[in-house]
């Protein structure tokens, strides 16, 4: 009968376990020395060595002419215990051995000598699972053994073990086996079977192990038919997309083209592309594209992408987006073994990784910040030059790309009184990226001002010379906007000036107050008290007016 590579190579000696010499010779050198712990608790992920270790552990023990602290496999004790017609080494299941009674079983039947070995092992598997009784029957043979007895305990969760547990036991924690390891080791299966393995397959395989050797074992053997394994018979046996397609949708969604992701998603999915493999390996670019970003020598990259891809798809994407990203399908991953239908849940990850406007969580919040203070925001490229043409068009007004803003002011005002109902629309489509709070307009947009407006209010009063005086502010000037005005109180002590927005308000209370009053002085030949309020101006002024303050400070730029 057939028989699992994993168990057919599964190591018989310390010597031939990969990747745990810190353990390996640990216990080989306790066997030689006569050292022996009576518990012993193995801690790791899947797959890393553990009960491996255990039953080689157990075969030493009990071996009749050991080998420099190594089974020699050959007597009647290693022979009996590797086909299991030994029952003094007890392999356990704690998943479902895990009540009190099981313990107690087993606690009442280690008093007894082993008939035909040195010593009785007990090897619990997923010790984790055991109940808070069970654990609690077991303290006291763990903590005053007989001296025939040897308990090693395995387990993947070790917060799980109770501290008085893991205090009576030695701790050795197994790692997760680097890709080399596993390389090397899938390579040598693959010549002893005779199997013609490519070494970019071979790769692929111990990169999709995860450390694991008994997953890279388990994978290996899953691609073997009558043809050479390499990457591309990996990809089709196993379901993956391939590094062309995956860099392909990555460059879409960096570019937040969601039609063109979701068409390569369509074509993976009809291929038979598993979804959940699909999602794994788009978060091990994203993931790899952020390390490339924070320290790209750092060595710390995994997904076998060329240096080149990432550092050109990496550059347009900020710390920020990548972040948000890999939160999107890290909570997608997560979900979609509860979701009906994995198609739908990984589209709407890609559409919520093209526009950060879908979600409401921290990360798309700090995203989108992000691209505010980096002065665009840009969930859609657009090609056009013709800013009237824009104008026409359904993209977001903060979406589109930067020119002149003398040109774009002039446009936008001489606009035909038709397009007037556009401003609503505009407005609209701006405030769903924009927030028109005074405190979350970034400070460092305050230094952004490039262009100033060229229009003074049109007074006839004693004011005029000080609106000429404050022309000499090219920054205040653009604040004051077309329809700003000085109002005197009644007793003449004190001046109100009536800008069009509160944005525009506050920003000259902060800042341009001081310049206002010298003026006024200048003018006036007495000093005054300086006083900033919003005018009332129509819905349709105040939505043009606070537009064109974004575009002064840059945070909206118009073609």
């Amino acid at each position: 009968m057939y028989q699992a590579l994993y168990r057919k190579y599964r190591p018989r000696r310390f010597g031939d376990v990969a990747g745990q010499e810190h353990i390996t010779e640990t216990l080989r050198r306790q066997m030689v020395g006569d050292r022996l712990s009576h518990a012993y608790l193995f801690v790791g992920t899947r797959g890393t060595g553990k009960t491996t270790c255990a039953k080689i552990l157990s075969a030493a023990v009990n071996c009749l002419n050991p080998e420099d602290g190594e089974p020699c496999n050959k007597c009647m004790a290693c022979i009996g215990i590797e086909d299991g017609s030994i029952l003094d080494v007890l392999e356990l299941d704690a998943a479902s051995n895990n009540s009190v009674d099981n313990v107690r079983a087993l606690r009442d039947e280690a008093i007894y000598s082993p008939a035909t070995v040195k010593k009785r092992v007990y090897i619990v598997d997923e010790v984790h699972m055991l109940s808070t009784s069970a654990f609690n029957a077991l303290l006291k043979i763990l903590e005053e053994p007989p001296e025939h007895i040897l308990f090693i305990l395995a387990t993947t969760d070790l917060h799980k073990v109770p501290a008085t547990i893991q205090s009576r036991c030695q701790r050795f924690s197994f790692k997760r086996l680097p890709v080399s390891v596993l390389v090397d080791r899938l390579n040598l299966i693959a010549e002893k079977e005779g199997i013609e393995l490519t070494e970019d397959a071979s790769r692929k395989l111990a990169m999709l192990a995860d450390g694991s050797m008994r997953d890279g074992i388990s994978l290996l053997d899953q691609c073997v038919s009558g043809d050479p394994i390499d990457s591309v018979q990996v990809q089709n046996t196993l379901g993956l997309a391939g590094q062309h397609e995956i860099s392909r949708l990555v460059k879409a969604i960096a570019k937040r083209e969601t039609v063109p992701a979701l068409n390569i998603l369509n074509d993976l999915y009809n291929d038979g592309r598993d979804m959940s493999s699909l999602l794994g390996e788009t978060a091990s670019i994203f993931r790899d594209l952020l390390i490339c970003k924070l320290s790209p020598d750092s060595g710390l990259l995994n997904a076998g992408f060329d240096h080149a891809l990432l550092d050109d798809v990496s550059a347009g994407l900020p710390p920020e987006r990548l972040f948000y990203c890999l939160d999107v399908l890290k909570n997608a991953l997560a979900g979609l073994s509860r979701s009906g239908s994995s198609k739908l849940s990984v589209e709407m990850c890609i559409i919520k990784m093209c526009d950060e406007r879908l979600a409401d969580d921290e990360s798309a919040i700090l995203s989108r910040l992000s691209s505010l203070e980096a002065g665009c925001f840009n969930p859609v490229s657009t090609a056009s030059s013709d800013f009237e043409e824009n104008m026409k068009s359904d993209l977001p007004i903060a979406e589109i790309s930067n020119q002149d803003f003398s040109d774009s002011k002039k446009s936008i005002n001489e606009a035909s009184q038709p397009e007037e109902d556009k401003i609503d629309e505009l407005y609209d489509q701006v405030a769903d990226v924009v927030i028109f709070d005074d405190e979350k307009i970034p400070e460092s947009q305050a230094d952004a001002i490039s262009v100033a407006k060229q229009s003074t209010p049109a007074s006839g009063n004693k004011f005029t010379d000080i609106f000429g005086l404050l022309k000499k502010e090219a920054s205040l000037q653009a604040l004051l906007g077309d329809n700003a005005e000085i109002v005197e109180d009644a007793g003449g002590g004190a001046l109100t000036l009536m800008v069009g927005d509160s944005f525009s308000a506050n920003m000259i209370k902060a800042e341009f107050t001081d310049i206002i009053k010298e003026a006024a002085k200048k003018v006036l030949g007495r000093d005054v008290v300086i006083n900033v309020d919003v005018k009332e101006v129509s819905s349709d002024d105040s939505k043009r007016s606070k537009l064109e303050s974004l575009i002064a400070f840059d945070i909206v730029q118009f073609e």
